[in-house]
């Protein structure tokens, strides 16, 4: 049984962690966040430990390296995301592999930092990128690889809306300074499995960056593909209004991929993986790093690349 530390409790994403915590054999020994609506923990973890100041938390968690009994060998970080590079950095220094989730961090000069400090520490970071456990984008890898060399690319759409209220705005992620904007935020792990699947980018243009909207056109060695990520409701296609709040679609060669379901149980296979040694550590993470940080620092352009068809609308 290995003993976890958590930081960013109350955050959206914290109780996945919690439960794939407890549902892989392993014990939540302590956990914070600056937020105390934290009643999640009772009904996954009641006897854990919580603080509210990070210098209590850091302190408790020093103490318990004190002892092989009670020692922490992971920190998992569920933290707003321009924090996680400072609390990864922390997990590490505390003699612990890190688990964080996505994105890992916001630059390719935060992930050489941090492959320093795993040097350093001899600590391992590990970065949720789950999309590459579903079972579709698994069958899906299989076939572009099974299809060998062909005289096209694949011609990809992706396009996901997923509503957020007027809380948004007024939350850490309307802050692009600290969520990185709508393209890194929720866009990420999409960027992570296109890579996955079709190989390396050889070319990026944006067509759209707004504070809840982007899109844009990305070039793979094996697929071109047009791209689509919005927070706002009105977005969402007609059929889809007033029925759902999410619209996931993903489209290779005019086929839609069934994409639907199979993601409750992903952060548990997450765990699974990185406690059986494997896992994907910053090597994994760098490709969609790098095209997230290309997508925010690119000019908008219309007149390069290929235009998702919800522009076009």
């Amino acid at each position: 049984m290995k003993n976890f530390a958590l930081i960013g409790a109350s955050g959206y994403i914290a109780p996945r962690h919690m439960k794939a915590i407890k549902e892989t054999g392993n014990h939540l020994s302590v956990a914070y966040d600056v937020n105390d609506s934290v009643g999640i923990i009772d009904s996954i973890s009641p006897a854990s430990e919580f603080f509210t100041e990070f210098e209590r938390f850091y302190d408790y968690a020093n103490n318990l390296q004190l002892d092989p009994k009670t020692a922490l060998d992971y920190v998992a970080v569920c933290s707003p995301n321009y924090l996680h590079r400072a609390h990864i950095a922390a997990g590490l220094r505390l003699g612990c592999d890190v688990i964080c989730e996505k994105p890992l961090v916001p630059s390719v000069k935060d992930l050489d930092a941090l492959e320093l400090l795993e040097e350093q520490t001899g600590k391992q970071v590990r970065n949720i990128l789950q999309l590459r456990h579903h079972d579709s984008i698994l069958k899906l890898q299989e076939k572009v690889k099974s299809a060998g060399e062909r005289n096209t690319k694949f011609d990809v759409d992706l396009t996901y809306i997923t509503s957020r209220g007027r809380w948004y705005a007024e939350s850490w992620k309307g802050d692009p300074r600290k969520s990185f904007g709508v393209a890194t935020n929720i866009g990420v792990h999409f960027f992570d499995m296109l890579n996955f699947i079709f190989g390396s980018l050889q070319d990026s243009h944006v067509h759209l960056s707004e504070e809840e909207s982007a899109a844009g056109f990305l070039e793979y060695e094996n697929a071109r593909v047009r791209w689509f990520l919005s927070v706002d409701a009105n977005n969402l296609p007609e059929d889809v209004k007033g029925k759902k709040t999410t619209y996931r679609s993903i489209t290779i060669d005019g086929e839609e991929l069934e994409f639907s379901e199979g993601f409750t149980e992903l952060h548990n296979i997450s765990y699974r993986e990185i406690l059986a040694g494997r896992g994907f550590g910053l090597k994994e993470a760098r490709h969609c790093i790098e095209t997230v940080e290309k997508i925010r620092s690119a000019p908008v352009n219309i007149a390069m690349g290929d235009m998702h068809p919800f522009l076009r609308k």
